[in-house]
Parts: C-alpha cells; structure tokens; sequence
C-alpha cells in the first residue's frame, strides 16, 4: 500500500515522495486509515515499524483539513518519555509540515526554562513534550492542555514504567475537550497499559503490528561466555576493534559502570562518548551529534538509549550487560538493523546472567547462538540457568493432601 491511497493533502504528499517515503509500513497500513476516521487507537507496535509517522499524519491531516480559528495553546500533542524520543518526533514533524503554515514546539527536561518561552507564548499547532517539564508548566499555568483536540501518547509503556502515570492521568484530565486519542506501545502485555487505556480512550480500535519475518531477521544475534568481569572486557576490546563494527552503541546497566567503562576503553585506545539519565540537555545533544556524524564511533549507553534512539546506520549493538528484562533487550538490539540495513547485537555474558539469557530466548522464541574467539576463549562450562525450588508443604498443607488421597482412594 502506497502513501498515495491515503489521499492525503498534497503538501503532505510532496513531502513523503520527496524524503522518499512510498510503501507504508505494516502499523501505518492498520492506523492512518482509523486515525484518519477520528477513532481512538490503542496500539502495539514493535521498535523501527515506523509508528512515528502512523500517528503523525493524521494528526497534521486533521490539522490542514480544520485550520485554526483563533491563536493559542496545542492543538495536537504528543508526549514521549525521553528527551532524544521527543526531539527525533519534532525533527520529524518539522519535515512534514514545511510545506505548510503549520508550527510545532518542542518542550523537555534538562532546558533552560526562559529557553520554553518563545514556544509557550507563540501561536503553535503541534507540541512534542516529555512528562515531567509538561506538568511543570501546567502547574504554574505556562501551559493549557483544554485547547488540545488530539492527544498522541508514545511508548505509553516506557512512560508507566519510568513512573509517569500521574502525569499522564493529569494530562487526560487537562485535555478533557480533546476528539481523539492516540496511544502507542511496543506491547501490551501486563494490566498496566490496558488499566491506563480504559481511562484515557473512548472505544478505541485495537490494532497489533508485528513485524514481518523478514525484519525479525535483519538482526544476527548471538552471545560470548565471559568467565569474569575481566574475561568480560577483553571480549569487549577485541570486538571493538573488528573493522566491521562500524558504528556501535554498548549498553551497561548503571551510570558507575558508564564511568568505569568508558575510562577502560579509553586506556584501551578507543574514543567513545555516553549517554545516561540526568544528563545536561546540551551534552547528550553533542554526544549524538558526534556520535551521528562519525566524529566517534562508539557509544556508550544506559538504558536512556534503548528506545527513540533513531540513527539508521548502527552496525552492531553490544549488550557489556544484560538487561533486566527481555522487553528492554528486544528495545536494546533494535537500534541496529535499521532502515532496511542489517545489523548485529552481540551479548557478553557472564555466570550471574543467565537467567536474563533464558527469558530473552523464550521471549523472542529464538536461542541466543554460543561463539567463541580463539584466544579469548572461556576457562569454565556455561553456567545451568537457576530452578525454581518448589516450596516445602506445610504440615497442614501435607495433611489436608493426605486426606484428600484418602478421599479419593
């Protein structure tokens, strides 16, 4: 299906052909024809489907086919949770509606306040927000939500999990005028999304986009057994300096590994930059910028990177940690194998980390493959993933067990 049968407003046309975007995605097929009816979605979309852009253009459709009457707040908002999320939507808005009359505004944490002004007082149609800055706005009364008609919720899951649910209840609240709602996540497993969407939709369509096999496929993956932290970096150097990793995003579980680690690879001879959580807006702009333009060639991260994070020409991701949970490293691997490209996510993993293995295995419905490197191969045999221990029967549990055999017998 091409972005033609849309029908949509030919400035909007001009500017998809002209940033060469002609077959629509698997999501952008199932919500742009509802979004463009004014339905309320709900819906689950895997990482790198393209669902920016299935909840963008309706919304600026919408938007062209009912101009504003009077100046004012947002009529359309879009929240997101991170800051590199929210400022990759506004850099795409701003490409869809150059050919319009239409303005956006971005606003986030780790800014300047007095920078917010000039986007608060003007006259904007489209606002891209993270949480936090929004409510704070709101609270002093810098910000009105009731003139927002369409509300667009993304990576609702990642929000809930950071602990945004009273900001987001807050916001559809505010927006109590809105005609329609938008809510994106990467799954809607679990009560939380769907304890949230009960609130915030109003008979909303539920559509689920996964992605075809042959994306699923886009991404090699495999594991390194690491007998030791030690072990664990001397795979992570000799794997840095393969010629084939081109561009590399490394992902550790805490600021103090960040630390630690980008000093290691330092001495190791390895220009990196990082990007973690709390982090001054203008430093985690550099370090994308040199990170984006090749100026260096890897990047180490927190899990602040592992959604919204769009540069299409990563060529591998090494997980130095494992994730918590499955869900992160399937967020985590798909920064690479983007754009149609293939990509690697390599897993160094030590004894304390198989568990992770199992569940990401069982998750993804794939094994992780065992590699190994001549020279750096592990001393010890993979560690067995741990079993659960049945718990020991209470005397009355074993009574009331004993009675009912009887019954039976």
């Amino acid at each position: 299906m091409t972005f033609a049968e849309f029908q949509l407003d030919d400035s909007l046309e001009k500017t998809l052909s002209k940033a060469g975007f002609k077959e629509a995605t698997s999501i952008q097929k199932l919500a742009i024809p509802v979004a463009l009816e004014g339905r309320d979605i709900l819906a689950s979309a895997p990482t790198g489907t393209g669902k920016t852009l299935a909840f963008l253009l309706p919304a600026i459709q919408y938007l062209l086919d009912f101009p504003r009457r009077d100046p004012g707040f947002a009529r359309v908002l879009v929240m997101t949770p991170t800051r590199e999320l929210a400022y990759q939507i506004f850099e795409q808005v701003q490409q869809l509606i150059m050919l319009t009359d239409l303005h956006a505004g971005v606003i986030t944490g780790g800014i300047n306040y007095g920078s917010h002004k000039e986007t608060l007082e003007k006259n904007n149609d489209i606002l891209v927000a993270t949480p936090g800055r929004l409510i704070e706005y709101l609270d002093n009364e810098s910000f009105h939500a009731d003139e927002v008609e369409v509300l667009i919720l993304d990576e609702a899951d990642r929000m809930l999990d950071m602990g945004f649910v009273g900001e987001m209840n807050r916001i559809i609240l505010e927006a109590k005028r809105r005609r329609q709602t938008m809510l994106f996540s990467a799954t809607l497993d679990g009560n939380g999304v769907k304890r949230f969407s009960e609130r915030a939709l109003r008979e909303p369509v539920l559509l689920e986009a996964a992605p075809p096999r042959r994306e699923k496929a886009k991404i090699l993956q495999w594991m390194h057994a690491a007998d030791d932290a030690a072990h664990k970096l001397a795979l992570l150097v000799h794997i840095l300096k393969q010629e084939e990793v081109s561009k590399v995003i490394v992902f550790v579980k805490t600021r103090e590994r960040l630390a630690t680690l980008t000093g290691q690879l330092e001495a190791a001879g390895l220009k990196c930059c990082w990007l973690q959580g709390e982090m001054p807006q203008d430093k985690r702009q550099l370090a994308l910028q040199r990170f984006s333009n090749g100026q260096v060639r890897i990047l180490v991260a927190t899990d602040v990177a592992a959604r919204g994070l769009d540069i299409d020409d990563i060529s591998h991701v090494i997980n130095y940690d494992m994730p918590r949970t499955a869900d992160v490293y399937v967020h985590r691997i798909g920064r690479t194998g983007r754009a149609g490209k293939k990509g690697t996510a390599i897993s160094l993993v030590e004894a304390h980390d198989i568990a992770v293995v199992g569940k990401v295995e069982r998750y993804t419905e794939q094994p992780l493959k065992r590699r190994f490197i001549e020279g750096l191969r592990p001393k010890h045999k993979e560690a067995k993933a741990p079993t659960k221990q049945k718990k020991p029967k209470t005397a009355a549990k074993k009574k009331a067990l004993k009675k009912a055999a009887k019954a039976k017998a």
